[in-house]
């Protein structure tokens, strides 16, 4: 209490903050699944959004019961309307859905990781990844983020895209991630032609993460890139032996997304840079010779 005029005054407690909405409070929980694969128990939950026990289990019920989320006995985990196949992704999940099987048979084929990523605006984002006993190894994950530059999936999408779009892209945040990283646009603008004359094939070892080589190729669209698919080994691994595979996987995701890819004349569309798809046994010699004397870097 406190005196005004020799009369004691009381004050009125401190209004307590409203608690967040609806809205708010299922952002936090959702916020939560980063990626296809996190899983959380209830206790965690509850902990790092610091809503009550019994308000998150309410909520996580209800997200379930719309497949926003789903219940196993591994934990909550993301559901099929978050995934896209309930429509809520439609684009990725299209990409996904396209590029499933191909993954798979790149994995068993070659024993090696396998990404799918898109590019979002001067990163890559990951959709999807396909292991083996390397997996834990690769310093990836499906929802996760790496800079379009220093990644093969990223240089394999970038050089499909006019020079002032890559440089509108990754021109303010090209810096360097290893020794390897490609650190200024004229670089970058050499590697992309020589992946433009290797038909689309991009490499890269070592230039994201140390001691990991990946060899990428995009899948386009009529308009340009819409995905990259990557086989990825550590930095001795042979990847001009089984980078054909990849450009292979991508075009036969393209034919799956766009089986009607035409001109208005009737002719198969192509970018300003794609040169004539013809892959002859001398072709394919060519992109292995490539390869092995190291013309990526």
């Amino acid at each position: 209490m406190t005196a005004v005029d020799g009369l004691p005054t009381t004050h009125a407690p401190a209004r307590r903050e409203l608690p967040p909405s609806m809205v708010e409070r299922v952002t936090l929980i959702m916020d939560l699944f980063e990626g296809r694969t996190a899983r959380l128990s209830l206790e965690e939950v509850a902990r790092c959004t610091r809503l009550p026990r019994s308000t998150a289990h309410r909520i996580l019920d209800q997200l379930v019961r719309l497949r926003w989320l789903e219940h196993t006995g591994l934990g909550y985990g993301l559901g099929r309307r978050a995934l896209g196949f309930g429509g809520g992704d439609g684009a990725h999940g299209r990409i996904r859905e396209a590029a499933a099987a191909r993954l798979h048979q790149l994995q068993i084929r070659t024993g090696l990781v396998v990404h799918l990523a898109v590019l979002d605006g001067a990163e890559v984002y990951y959709l999807d990844k396909v292991g083996g006993r390397f997996a834990a190894t690769v310093p990836s994950r499906v929802g996760g983020r790496a800079p379009a530059h220093s990644t093969a999936l990223g240089k394999a999408m970038l050089a499909w895209l006019e020079p002032e779009d890559v440089e509108a892209r990754a021109g303010e945040s090209i810096g360097r991630m290893t020794q390897r990283t490609i650190c200024d646009m004229g670089t970058l603008h050499q590697e992309l032609d020589r992946i433009r004359r290797r038909h689309g094939l991009a490499f890269e070892r070592g230039e994201c993460f140390p001691d990991i080589a990946c060899a990428a190729a995009a899948v386009r669209g009529p308009d340009g890139p819409v995905a990259a698919i990557s086989l990825v080994g550590d930095a001795w691994s042979p990847l001009e032996k089984v980078a054909p595979l990849v450009v292979d996987a991508a075009r036969q995701v393209s034919r799956e997304l766009f089986p009607h890819r035409q001109t208005p004349g009737g002719s198969p569309r192509r970018t300003a840079f794609e040169p004539e798809e013809t892959w002859s046994a001398q072709t394919m010699d060519r992109l292995l010779a490539v390869g092995q004397y190291g013309d990526w870097q």
